[in-house]
């Protein structure tokens, strides 16, 4: 969406340096978010793979560390949506999402999926992601598989949605400031 600038952070990896080496896990450069850089942005996605139908571990624990900008109601009135990967078709990618809402939720996050004017999420042909939760591609039990066009063209749909709902809402009053 034009005028939106987009910041691609990671979280911290928590899993030890030698158990990463064994496994092959792939070495990057991404910069590293921290929980109080949240309240820097108007809109997030976050995206996690699938660990056993939920959030991996290390993006529940960096989510438990922004209780501090909970406290100080930072992210109320900011949108926020995920996207997830997963190793098969039904590797619970769709629980994934659902589960990763409640904390967005309860950081007072104004939520979003995927809406059915995405129509990629409704072919039949093939295995795909995408669900009205959000963006996701299925990547195969053992990481070989790569997202689809289909899947690629979701996460822009998803993202352009996000972009477009941030700026209506920045755009408004500040929610966290309307009390009853």
């Amino acid at each position: 969406m034009p005028g939106a600038h987009v910041d691609i952070r990671r979280i911290p990896e928590t899993v030890p340096a030698e158990v990463r080496k064994s496994a092959g896990f792939t070495e990057e450069d991404t910069p590293q978010a921290t929980p109080a850089d949240m309240a820097d942005y108007d809109a997030i996605i976050f995206g996690t793979p699938t660990r056993f139908g939920m959030m991996a571990s290390q993006m529940k624990q960096f989510l438990d560390m922004a209780g501090g900008l909970w406290a100080k109601n930072a992210l109320v009135g900011k949108v926020g949506a995920v996207f997830a990967s997963t190793g098969s078709q039904h590797g619970g990618h769709e629980a994934t999402m659902l589960s990763s809402h409640i904390p967005l939720l309860h950081f007072g996050m104004v939520v979003t999926g995927m809406p059915y004017t995405f129509t990629g999420q409704t072919q039949r042909e093939g295995v795909i992601g995408g669900a009205p939760y959000g963006a996701d591609t299925i990547a195969g039990a053992d990481g070989s598989l790569s997202p689809t066009e289909t899947d690629h063209a979701g996460a822009h749909f998803l993202g352009a949605h996000v972009a477009r709902l941030a700026s209506a809402l920045s755009a408004a009053r500040p929610i966290a400031e309307i009390a009853w």
